[in-house]
């Protein structure tokens, strides 16, 4: 059964699965499909075009799904894909893809743990088992294989590849692969 609370805005149009738990202020758009376990905290905000897999937790402040950050966007569909026990801690933003990209979509693999204020901007892929400690960010297109752990306040340039098992020190620049 889910747990939603009153102050919450969830549109009609969104496809909830089963035992999700949903925090006063949180707000979830039309065009969302949110798995079985996950837990939404207040004042977390899910945009349209968003799937996320099972037993995710979103915290307070986090923003996913919004317009990329591209001045190629055009207003077309785009996505996020979130899979499963993925834990985004408070204020991170993850934005959607771009056409331009010949991708449109954005994604973050199962078991991940993006910590508070990280940036994964539009069209970037991020596998399963990685962590992004707190104030990471990736530019447009980075690609963070299976198993990187990416230091706080770590830096990726747009395209930039950072490999399977990596581990990328805190406050490193990261300009190629």
């Amino acid at each position: 059964m889910n747990k939603i609370s009153p102050l919450a805005s969830v549109s009609p149009n969104a496809k909830l699965g089963d035992n999700i738990e949903i925090g006063p202020f949180a707000f979830i758009d039309e065009n969302v499909e949110i798995g079985d376990g996950c837990v939404i905290q207040p004042n977390a905000v899910i945009y349209p075009y968003v799937k996320m897999g099972k037993n995710c937790h979103v915290f307070p402040g986090a923003v996913v799904g919004a317009i990329p950050q591209d001045l190629k966007y055009e207003g077309e569909i785009t996505y996020v894909e979130i899979g499963d026990n993925v834990t985004i801690r408070e204020c991170v933003t993850i934005n959607r893809g771009t056409k331009a990209s010949g991708k449109g979509v954005t994604k973050i693999g199962s078991n991940t743990l993006l910590m508070s204020y990280v940036h994964v901007a539009h069209d970037c892929v991020v596998g399963e088992h990685c962590i992004l400690v707190s104030f990471v960010g990736i530019a447009g297109e980075t690609v963070v294989d299976d198993w990187a752990i990416v230091g706080g306040g770590a830096k990726a340039h747009q395209f930039s590849k950072i490999g399977c098992h990596a581990m990328v020190g805190g406050m490193s620049k990261i300009n190629k692969d």
